[in-house]
């Protein structure tokens, strides 16, 4: 469905109820990203205050990731079938609810209870939200603006998470929990009014509920298996069992959804060559992101000694630069195109990552650590947009949710996996008693680790970086009909006098939409 406000955004203009439909979107993203990076920080003082053990906290974290990564996929399809607006305020409802219980609760199940709803939650505001934006904005220049805006929102989140954590926390760690519930309350009040109402996709020939079912055990099953693998081991029976369990479960799923006459993933769409590499890219990029970031938070504290708030500062330059190229990166896409800007941002992660291997107990922060900083700043701006805006063009309406679920996926599950594996690799390079030097030691095959991550990613973009042919482009145009047809062939001429960035992705993007079509 197109929605009503598409009509002013398509022609240039943003009405103040779109700027306010953004905002509100912006606000859920901004949430999800501060209460991830707000709890790390509140850990010791909820562990303390609450008596609980270490493998306990950690499922504060991984109850959160388990909920959000788990069920990202029936997320997404939901609300393409059930309504963006209706999915995406109910669970912004429920969100803000699971935060008051989680400043309320006095013991650790519940707390961890909380934690796994907002997770839950969260794995549907996240692609009901993206696929709003999708269905609102017109592919093109005015998407590539409003999704700039949306991805950096998230970025500012969780950059000014670090920041509060570290303030709140010297309070009470329960502000930290309690801090969301308010500010989802006014985004769910706003929204309300702002967003545009959704009709449920009217021709899915019912609900595939078996993949439903499949898709999400697969996937609770698999964030749950990389959580627990460091602590009980890669090579135990129990990990292995629990691989191969979500490899059956996986075969089958996709056994199902090739016969599904509606299915929860539909899977022609991964046929996209584009597609393909903005899933691994996501995985890639937030994978060796959040393994940097653990690294870097231990070598500060435990080895440097800073403060939670001396940390996070350090982080915040990246945050910055990140939050203050908003609107800017929208018109680089525009003008280079997404394969570009990912392809410089990984080889900026990349440079960025191997910088950081000269760190050594007395560093000079100017000069070792802020370089690193503001590389990584400047490729989360190029990437994450980017990105965002190469997994949705391209992908009908009825769509877009089953689609921004998928990338929301890779997110997540990448993340989870490559974490894990920073981990034991810094594990098994450690021993008990070790000196600080030799703990930094530890550390270094685990940035190696993360800079081979980003170095992977890059090699995924490259093969985007070749454009079609103009002649292929003729033949998309002529093999499409009726008003699809006029419509398309007037973006691919428009792409033809237009920038020549926005060209081969225009071309590359009508092209893969005829082939992944049924």
């Amino acid at each position: 469905m197109t929605s009503p406000l598409t009509h002013p955004a398509s022609q240039g203009r943003w009405t103040p109820r779109l700027w306010g439909t953004l905002l509100v979107l912006c606000a859920a993203m901004f949430l999800d990203a501060l209460d991830v990076s707000m709890v790390g920080v509140a850990l010791p003082s909820i562990g303390s205050e609450l008596d609980l053990s270490t493998s306990t906290l950690q499922w504060i974290v991984s109850g959160y990731i388990l909920g959000y990564g788990g069920l990202l996929l029936l997320g997404g399809r939901t609300a393409d079938l059930l309504g963006r607006r209706q999915v995406f305020l109910v669970a912004l409802g429920v969100f803000a609810l699971a935060s008051l219980l989680g400043g309320l609760v006095d013991s650790g199940p519940l707390l961890i209870a909380s934690r796994f709803i907002k997770g839950l939650s969260a794995a549907f505001t996240a692609p009901a939200g993206l696929s709003i934006i999708t269905t609102t904005f017109a592919e093109g220049p005015l998407r590539n603006r409003a999704l700039s805006i949306y991805t950096t929102c998230a970025a500012t989140g969780f950059s000014m998470g670090l920041v509060l954590s570290g303030l709140l926390t010297e309070a009470s760690w329960r502000l930290t929990m309690l801090l969301p519930a308010p500010i989802a309350v006014l985004a769910l009040l706003a929204g309300l009014r702002l967003i545009p109402r959704s009709e449920r996709e009217k021709d899915h020939r019912g609900y595939d509920i078996p993949g439903a079912v499949l898709g999400t055990a697969s996937m609770l099953l698999l964030v749950f298996t990389v959580v627990q693998a460091p602590e009980v081991g890669w090579g135990s029976a129990r990990t292995l069992l629990s691989f191969l369990a979500v490899a059956v479960l996986l075969t089958v799923f996709v056994a199902v959804e090739r016969r599904s006459p509606s299915p929860l993933i539909r899977l022609g769409v991964l046929r996209s060559g584009s597609q393909i590499r903005a899933q691994l890219g996501a995985m890639a990029f937030f994978g060796s992101y959040v393994g940097f970031q653990f690294l870097v938070t231990l070598y500060m504290q435990s080895l440097l000694g800073w403060s939670a708030l001396h940390t996070a500062l350090a982080f915040l330059p990246a945050g910055a630069l990140v939050a203050l190229s908003s609107t800017k990166v929208g018109a680089v896409v525009d003008r280079f195109g997404t394969p570009r800007l990912i392809a410089v941002g990984f080889a900026l992660m990349v440079v960025g990552y191997a910088l950081f291997l000269r760190v050594d107990l007395d560093p000079v922060y100017a000069a070792v650590i802020l370089p690193t900083m503001l590389l990584i700043g400047a490729a989360c701006a190029l990437v994450f947009p980017s990105l965002n805006i190469q997994a949705t063009n391209g992908v009908d309406d009825h769509e877009q949710g089953m689609v921004s679920g998928l990338l929301n996926t890779s997110v997540q599950v990448g993340g989870a996996i490559f974490l894990a594996v920073v981990t034991a690799v810094v594990t098994a390079n450690s021993s008990e008693g070790s000196s600080p030097q030799a703990v930094l030691d530890s550390y270094r095959p685990g940035l190696i680790v993360v800079t081979c991550i980003a170095l992977a990613g890059l090699l995924i973009t490259l093969p985007g970086l070749r454009t079609r042919r103009t002649q292929q482009s003729v033949v998309v145009a002529k093999s499409l009909q009726g008003h699809r047809e006029g419509q398309e062939v007037q973006e691919v001429r428009q792409g033809q006098q237009g920038q020549q960035g926005q060209q081969g992705q225009a071309e590359e993007t009508a092209a893969e939409r005829v082939a992944v079509r049924d």
